[in-house]
């Protein structure tokens, strides 16, 4: 029993670590979409870590440990995809570093399907 809180310890402490991790890479990106993806990535596994280690730690609270951390799985990545689009939509510029915008490729090929469809009516 001293092994498992032992290694859910330090198994938080990992999750504590990505978390920290987590806010170094926001403040250290160039721009929002870049921020977003390390908040994300890190505060994500970095959460997860954490709550499986309390789960270990205390046992008795492991089966709602995993019910967080299934919503987490679930949530996170969810909501950055939806901030980040919404952020592109309204015209948040992307660092000039950026090499490829995908998004901005499909809206111009979806508008110029659009356009080339009206043309033949």
């Amino acid at each position: 029993m001293e092994a498992l809180r032992l290694f859910g310890a330090i198994v938080a402490l990992i999750g504590s670590l990505f978390l920290f991790l987590g806010a170094l890479g926001i403040l250290r990106m160039p721009d929002l979409y870049n921020r977003m993806q390390a908040g994300t990535k890190s505060t994500t596994l970095g959460s997860i870590l954490t709550l499986l280690g309390i789960g270990m730690y205390h046992p008795d609270w492991f089966l709602q440990t995993f019910i967080l951390v299934a919503f987490l799985v679930t949530t996170n990545p969810l909501s950055s995809h939806a901030l980040a689009r919404a952020a592109h939509f309204a015209g948040i510029p992307l660092t000039k570093k950026t090499v490829l915008d995908r998004l901005a490729e499909d809206e111009a090929q979806e508008k110029a399907d659009t356009e080339k469809g009206a043309d033949h009516e």
